[in-house]
């Protein structure tokens, strides 16, 4: 119980703060949107790693090395549980956007922070505003920011396989022009979703494999792209559980 509280008070301190910082932010962002952009990375990826810490979690990262330093890419991952993100994203070497659901656009000062972080929202429900979505992804790579998503389309509740990967979210790698950087995630359901509403602490590991570039792939390669980097994933996730 005590680890849930101080997330809390953590979250809730932060997002108080958050209205000046804003406003700060939109400022810088008029003159210097580069600067706005690495300043809120830098932020919120100092109160994830706090986060991490009040909630007890061990973090294992394996094949850092394997993300590219000179360009945008697309991070492509399986989603377990909320830790996912709490996790990576204090990894992320540059501005990152990740695809989330709708729902989350609802929420104020969250919604602040991941739209300044140049985060999407989709619509699983809406097949026109979820390739809106895509499209805008695909802008935001040639822009030189990466994007992270979850190609599951949900989070998994099973503990011995993957969802299928949805083959449209490839497009922003491939359109984009960017590398895949297939990402294993394990051991978050272990903090939060398997004791809801506990946090409880744990050993979370993060892996990322070698960079794949669509191009160099064979044609049932690039015609499969998603189940190809599915297995990516899937590869990797036995050597961590």
């Amino acid at each position: 119980m005590i680890r849930l509280i101080l997330v809390v008070i953590s979250f809730s301190l932060f997002f108080i703060l958050s209205i000046p910082i804003y406003l700060i932010e939109w400022i810088i962002g008029k003159f210097n949107p580069y600067a706005k952009d690495i300043s809120c990375l830098k932020i919120v990826q100092a109160e994830l790693n706090i986060i991490l810490f009040l909630s007890g979690v061990k973090l294992e990262v394996i094949g850092k090395e394997n993300i590219p330093k000179d360009t945008p890419v697309l991070y492509v991952g399986n989603h377990r549980g909320f830790y996912d993100v709490i996790a990576s994203y204090p990894q992320c070497k540059n501005v990152t956007g990740y695809i989330s659901k709708k729902e989350f656009e609802k929420f104020p000062f969250l919604s602040w922070w991941m739209k300044l972080l140049h985060c999407k929202f989709m619509d699983r429900d809406d097949i026109r505003q979820s390739l809106n979505v895509i499209l805008d992804a695909i802008k935001e790579i040639k822009a030189g920011n990466s994007i992270f998503i979850y190609p599951e389309g949900t989070r998994n509740k099973t503990h011995d396989k993957l969802l299928p990967f949805k083959e449209g979210s490839m497009k922003i790698a491939t359109k984009g022009g960017c590398p895949i950087i297939p990402v294993a995630c394990t051991g978050t359901p272990a903090i939060f979703e398997d004791h809801i509403p506990f946090i409880k602490g744990g050993k979370i590991t993060i892996e990322y494999g070698k960079a794949i570039y669509p191009k160099e792939l064979n044609k049932d390669e690039q015609k499969f792209l998603g189940a190809y980097v599915q297995q990516k994933v899937a590869d990797m996730l036995p050597d961590n559980m």
